[in-house]
């Protein structure tokens, strides 16, 4: 599609370029535009349907759509903002430098500036700055007939339609109904007898990965947003929730990989940022790491007596951090998804334990047979080995395990407690293990 747009660009053929645009899928012409050449794409935005680049234009990035941005006319922009939704114009905003929004927000009606200001006002991470404020509001006393003419001169302006919210004269929050429910009910059917009062709802301060959850688990299309009062001020709606839960995946995996999280692409980040994402807690981690040299240090006379015992290590080592690292993702995927809290230490615990008793025994006995078969270690250091196993594999469940609730408690990314942290812990953890069992049992 590329190469033929640019072709079609070089004949100066703009007929065949906006026949072949105007059927596309916005997201498929916003990956087409930002594909292009920065010269070439206010030309070929132009060529698309008033409606489709409007569209289009929301799904694309923040650096493109400054691009077009400082290339539009005063009538381009005023048509493009003017068909956004409010909260696709807030994501825009906030990507963009004070002159662009400058730009932006002079060519907003009054109304429409308020409600971005008060968007942008929230929290970054809240509901309230995620939602949108078009949606559609009913009264009680309407009839299902009355409920669909409100829907109809609403519906343009309205991020979704399907999900209506029922509001008193103060916008209290009364009831929730949907279309599907007003076409199976009778047209003089009131609102009041047909609708759904148990909503469930969160607030302008609730965290955005709460409010995302909560549309998962319940399946909803929106979710409503209401302030201290209770009064619905907005909505949150599924496609925005679905980019937040891959946000904070991203997020996740960034800090479990021990980089500190970015909101750009790969391939927008350049060499120095990557290198200020990682070396802080590389160098972090290398100091860390130097307390496990320090124990070897201290054990080095037990050590020269049996020099066997270094042998085994790295594979002591490495267990103890993949069972931690196994135990630490379980708990924090848990409690990402609101399956387990910090109430639930004890069954945790014996859950954690369990496991690692039946880890344990079964990487002790399988290591027992290899030490003797082909090893061929004597007893006591065979012993030394599967006891030094056994009680890794526990101290590494449970720290695994507590550790990112602990952090959980005290306001810290639970992340933070994943690979590689809990791996340089339990290494040394592991050496200090191994030698005082090889002290206890081969008395040297």
């Amino acid at each position: 599609m590329q190469e033929k747009i640019l072709q079609l660009l070089e004949d100066r053929k703009y007929g065949e370029i906006a026949a072949l645009v105007k059927d596309m899928n916005p997201a498929d012409a916003a990956a087409m535009l930002q594909e292009l050449p920065e010269s070439k794409m206010p030309l070929v935005f132009r060529l698309l349907p008033k409606e489709l680049a409007a569209e289009t234009f929301a799904y694309m990035e923040g650096d493109a759509q400054e691009v077009l941005i400082q290339g539009f006319t005063d009538k381009e922009l005023d048509e493009v903002i003017g068909e956004m939704f409010l909260d696709d114009a807030v994501d825009m905003i906030e990507e963009m430098p004070a002159n662009v929004v400058k730009k932006i927000l002079r060519h907003v009606d009054a109304d429409t500036r308020k409600m971005i200001n008060q968007v942008l006002n929230y929290p970054k991470d809240s509901a309230g700055a995620m939602m949108t404020m078009e949606y559609v509001d009913l009264k009680r006393r309407m009839t299902v007939e009355q409920a669909f003419e409100r829907i109809r001169s609403t519906a343009l302006d309205s991020e979704t339609v399907y999900t209506c919210y029922v509001t008193d004269g103060r916008r209290k929050l009364e009831g929730v109904i949907t279309v599907r429910e007003l076409l199976l009910a009778p047209k003089d059917a009131v609102l009041r007898d047909i609708m759904e009062t148990n909503v469930k709802f969160v607030t302008t301060h609730t965290d955005q990965e709460e409010a995302a959850r909560l549309l998962s688990k319940y399946d909803f299309l929106a979710l409503p947003v209401v302030d201290a009062e209770e009064r619905l001020v907005g909505i949150v709606t599924v496609d925005d929730a679905m980019d937040v839960m891959q946000e904070e995946a991203t997020e996740d995996m960034e800090r479990m990989a021990a980089i500190a999280p970015s909101d750009k692409p790969y391939m927008k980040v350049s060499v120095f940022e990557n290198w200020k994402k990682r070396a802080p807690w590389l160098l972090f981690l290398m100091i860390s790491a130097a307390f496990t040299g320090s124990i070897i240090t201290h054990f080095e006379t037990a050590l020269a007596a049996n020099l066997v015992l270094s042998s085994f290590i790295p594979m002591l080592m490495s267990t103890g951090g993949n069972t931690g690292s196994q135990a630490s993702t379980t708990i924090i995927r848990s409690l990402s998804l609101g399956e387990v809290r910090y109430r639930d230490i004890p069954q945790i615990l014996l859950k954690e334990s369990s496991t690692a008793v039946l880890c344990g025994v079964t990487l002790a006995v399988a290591n027992f047979l290899k030490l003797m078969l082909l090893d061929q270690v004597g007893v006591p250091v065979a012993l030394v080995v599967c006891l030094t196993i056994l009680a890794v594999s526990l101290v590494a469940n449970l720290l695994g395990s507590l550790l990112p609730l602990f952090a959980k408690r005290v306001g810290l990314d639970p992340t933070v407690m994943a690979s590689p942290l809990i791996s340089t812990i339990l290494d040394a953890v592991s050496l200090v293990i191994y030698f005082n069992i090889a002290v206890a049992v081969l008395q040297i």
